[in-house]
């Protein structure tokens, strides 16, 4: 692969993994509803993208719930989570989106795994398990649940988007439109105070809305799909595992999260169990969305 190439493969990471601890700074110490705030980031987006909504593609209705799936319907219960849990924590359990999305491509795609897979499925949640099983993560169990409700729609949505006949950065324009109608009545029926933040820390709030839509979303994953158009996925895939390693190193110098030794330990374990799922090809599922960065 070529520096360049490897240079902005490095940069999506960066931004990723800065996506999670800018989401908790939003949320926790900016005080913005974590509903509202997955609502503001998709109008965003939607806005942005607005001249790709046309035309309309073909089973709209599809497009729309793999959308909201991907896009909204899981940030919104990962902004959810980070109200209690931490960004590293965050990061671990997230790690078990691509076990997820391979079960689910046995579930509904026929998929047929080896005991090399198998072996990375186990190693993936056991990871996961080991680390949160610490007494340090207790308080933050509610927290991590939704995370892990996050991760399971989103492997969900991922594997329904192999079956969808549309470029992705028209499925984002159509994911942020979904996030916004469904985010509206539910931000307004379960949050109050919705613009406290933006009298309170206005720039502050719209720097990070600025960061997680049009940096994150528009700017890196256009920029990851154009290397996967331009390289095999093989060299490409696998250093997305970057992410959740620079999710955790930005949560302890950032937001000063405790790392402890199992939280290492359990998510080098993890990590190394998708590291597997990863690397084994696939008969059915197309391996770049095994890791497939939500929008």
């Amino acid at each position: 692969m070529p520096v360049r190439a490897l240079v902005i493969m490095m940069l999506c990471n960066v931004v990723w993994a800065l996506n999670v601890v800018v989401s908790k700074v939003a949320i926790a110490d900016l005080g913005t509803p974590p509903l509202f705030y997955a609502l503001l980031r998709s109008i965003i987006i939607a806005v942005v993208l607005i001249p790709l909504l046309r035309p309309l593609p073909d089973k709209l209705w599809r497009v729309l719930l793999v959308g909201l799936a991907i896009s909204g319907g899981s940030f919104a219960l990962l902004f959810m989570g980070l109200a209690t849990a931490s960004p590293s924590a965050a990061g671990v359990v997230s790690l078990t989106g691509a076990p997820m999305t391979v079960l689910f491509a046995i579930i509904f795609l026929g998929e047929r795994i080896r005991w090399r897979r198998g072996l990375g499925i186990g190693l993936a949640f056991g990871g996961v398990l080991f680390a949160m099983a610490g007494d340090n993560q207790m308080e933050t169990s509610t927290g991590l649940l939704l995370v892990f409700i996050s991760a399971v729609i989103g492997a969900l949505g991922s594997v329904f988007v192999k079956r969808l006949d549309l470029p992705s950065i028209r499925l984002q324009a159509w994911a942020a439109v979904a996030s916004v109608a469904v985010l509206i009545p539910f931000t307004v029926v379960m949050e109050s105070n919705q613009f406290a933040a933006l009298s309170q820390a206005p720039w502050k709030l719209a720097a990070c809305l600025f960061f997680a839509a049009i940096i994150v979303s528009v700017c890196g994953h256009t920029a990851y799909y154009r290397l996967l158009q331009e390289h095999d996925a093989n060299l490409v895939v696998p250093l997305t595992l970057f992410t959740p390693i620079l999710t955790i190193l930005f949560g302890a110098w950032l937001t000063g999260d405790a790392i402890g030794g199992r939280l290492i330990i359990g998510g080098a374990i993890a990590l190394a169990g998708v590291a597997i799922i990863v690397l084994r090809p696939s008969e059915t599922f197309t391996r770049r969305f095994l890791v497939r960065p939500r929008f």
